[in-house]
Formats: structure tokens, C-alpha cells, sequence
């Protein structure tokens, strides 16, 4: 891989990792599903002007919409907004590598390796340490933020086998998804701010809204979304997923670094070991089955070849 694709990939990943803070900075003084509805109209608008709609099923473009971004980041905003640290959001949002297992072999009857069993048995201890500590410490978090981060990950499983069957069935740019999919949650994050979080709050919001807020809907509408989503399957469409997937592993890492710098975010020993072993797990996921053939493959007999 040449240098310059080497470090596309990671300004995707450290754009992905800062992400976290950035959403935990655009929800100070601003309701979570507005702000989620207005980064998907910075993502449809004007964009849908200039890209061409993708040639799929309407019920495929809506199961995308609902599931990758309406579910996932409803779901992500309100934990943020409930307490969820946003370098362990990172991490544990990650959990969206075992959904989308599962998922795969209930509705894709895709089948399940030794490795990949293991290694969800690992986070799920390193998450239910996580959960453990909610209420223990200065830095804590509620348990329904801890649900429905989880939530989240669900929601991002079920968007990633959503995005498997589209790309094998039609031939979709990713961009021109990504665009007109966002007209989806958009209506709905647009319905549910009504509903839930009032006219006035709305109408209040938007009014007296903060720099911050601007830049932070800018960086997840732009950066993080359009130029994120853009340049990662521009990469995917050129070299092996295995070259590239692995690196995704390095978001949780930026997401704790950046959370610990920017907003002065400190885990306990608790949750930075149930972090550590999460982390582990998804590492063990990506490499597991390398490692378990490696332990498997016979020694080489020295005195047989002399």
C-alpha cells in the first residue's frame, strides 16, 4: 500500500476516533435527536443535488437508513447524553464486529469459528466489568447508558448485514448511499425530536445554538460521515479487506486518547481493565484464527532434515 493511501486510512480512523468527542461537545446545550437529525441534513443537503440517487429498492435504502444510521446514532447520542464516557463509547461501540457475526450466521447463514466464539466470550466479560463499575466511581455512567450503547452496536450490526446484501445484489456507490440514506433518519430523527424533545426545546435550540454546535454538526456531517464513509470504501474498493478492516481497531485507541485529552475524561482501574479486555477481544477476533492455526501447525523435527 502506497504512503499516501496508509495515511488516508489513518486520518479515517483518528477522524472516527475524535468523533466521539465531538458529539459529547455538540450535545452541550443542544437536545441528542436534533442534533442527529441536523448532521443528516448537512449530509443530504446540498449533496443530493450533485450525486445521483443509488439504483436499489426503496425498502433497502429505508433498512439502511433505519438500521446503520437512524438506530445506531440515536441510540449513540442518548448514551453520550446519559453519561457514557466518550473514549469507552468508542470501545464498546466496537461490540458492532460481534453483532454483525451474529447476524450474519442467523439471517446470512454465514458460520461461526472457534475464534470468533472465544473472542466474544472475552468482551463479554471485559463489558460486563465495564457495567459493574456504573455506579462506583466520580466518572460513572447509568446502566441504560451502558444498554443502549450496546443498542447502538446492534443497530450498526444489522446496518453492516443491511450493506452486505445491497452491495452483492445492486452495484451501489457508496457515497450516493450514504447521501440519500440520510434522508431517512433525517424524517425520522426530525419525527422523534417533535415527539420527544418538544417544539420549544427545539425552537430554543436552534435559536440561541453555539459555535460549538455549529462546528461540531460540521465535523460529524462532513468529516466523520461524507469524507470518512467516502475515502474507507474507496480504500475497501482498491485493496484486500484484510488489509484494511484491521485498522478500525485503532478508533477505540483514538476514541480514549482524544476523550482524555479534549474533555479531561479519566477511567477507573475497573473500566480501563474491562476496556483493556474489550479491546483484547476484538483484537483476538481479527487474529484469532491465525493465531489458533499457528498454535496448531505441528514443529518442524530439526533432525529429521539433517
Amino acid at each position: 500500500m502506497p504512503i499516501k493511501d496508509m495515511l488516508l486510512a489513518l486520518a479515517v480512523v483518528i477522524a472516527w476516533g475524535v468523533n466521539f468527542v465531538v458529539i459529547k461537545v455538540g450535545l452541550e446545550g443542544m437536545p441528542p435527536l436534533l442534533l442527529a437529525g441536523l448532521r443528516f441534513a448537512c449530509v443530504a443537503f446540498p449533496a443530493i443535488f450533485f450525486i445521483a440517487p443509488p439504483k436499489l429498492p426503496l425498502r433497502w435504502l429505508v433498512s439502511y437508513g433505519l438500521s446503520i444510521s437512524f438506530g445506531q446514532f440515536s441510540l449513540l447520542f442518548l448514551s453520550i447524553k446519559l453519561g457514557m464516557p466518550a473514549g469507552l463509547a468508542s470501545l464498546i461501540l466496537q461490540a458492532q464486529a460481534f453483532f454483525t457475526l451474529l447476524f450474519g450466521a442467523v439471517l446470512l447463514k454465514e458460520s461461526l469459528r472457534l475464534h470468533n466464539l472465544l473472542a466474544m466470550a472475552i468482551a463479554a466479560i471485559g463489558i460486563a466489568l465495564i457495567g459493574l463499575s456504573h455506579s462506583h466511581y466520580q466518572n460513572s455512567f447509568t446502566l441504560p447508558a451502558l444498554l443502549l450503547i450496546l443498542g447502538a452496536a446492534a443497530s450498526w450490526g444489522i446496518g453492516n448485514i443491511t450493506n452486505k446484501v445491497i452491495m452483492a445484489r445492486y452495484s451501489v456507490k457508496i457515497m450516493s448511499l450514504v447521501v440519500w440514506s440520510a434522508l431517512v433518519p433525517l424524517l425520522a430523527f426530525s419525527l422523534s425530536s417533535v415527539i420527544f424533545e418538544g417544539t420549544s426545546t427545539i425552537y430554543t435550540s436552534l435559536v440561541h445554538i453555539q459555535w460549538h454546535n455549529i462546528l461540531a454538526l460540521f465535523y460529524l456531517a462532513v468529516i466523520a460521515t461524507m469524507l470518512g464513509y467516502g475515502c474507507w470504501g474507496s480504500l475497501l474498493s482498491r485493496y484486500e479487506t484484510w488489509r484494511i478492516a484491521p485498522l478500525t481497531l485503532l478508533v477505540p485507541v483514538v476514541g480514549l486518547v482524544s476523550a482524555a485529552v479534549f474533555v479531561n475524561e479519566h477511567l477507573s482501574t475497573q473500566q480501563l481493565v474491562g476496556a483493556a479486555i474489550v479491546g483484547i477481544a476484538l483484537v483476538f477476533n481479527v487474529f484469532g484464527a491465525r493465531l489458533l492455526r499457528a498454535r496448531s501447525t505441528p514443529p518442524v523435527n530439526v533432525s529429521n532434515r539433517l
